[in-house]
């Protein structure tokens, strides 16, 4: 049941969030053990960037990826390949989740890497 709400809340923000061109959408995933990001372009469908803790880079780095420090890092790398590809602003869309805890620690780190939203 608690998957279900989730879903329904997602699928409410994702009607009134969506990514353009010149403002992609932000998109997150968390289990358990890893979180994932994708950067999303809705109006031609088609994912611009996409990082998550199970990437090399962020094996590299020899954080854990199930805590806030892992989210952070994951925050901070979606940023620095955002902003790589000339992307600055986007639409943070949280997938339902509660803006606490790892998810919260995302987004600041993906502000500090250079991201707008």
């Amino acid at each position: 049941m608690k998957k279900i709400g989730r879903i329904r809340r997602h699928k409410r923000i994702t009607k009134k969030v969506k990514g353009t061109s010149q403002r992609p959408r932000l998109v997150i995933f968390r289990s358990k053990k890893h979180f994932y990001s994708q950067i999303v372009n809705d109006a031609e469908c088609r994912v611009i960037a996409g990082v998550s803790s199970l990437t090399k880079d962020f094996q590299s780095k020899k954080i854990k990826a199930s805590d806030k420090d892992g989210a952070k890092a994951v925050g901070k790398m979606v940023a620095e390949k955002a902003v790589g590809l000339g992307v600055k602003q986007v639409s943070f869309d949280r997938a339902g989740y509660k803006y606490h805890g790892r998810v919260k620690a995302f987004s600041d780190g993906a502000r500090e890497g250079g991201l707008k939203f």
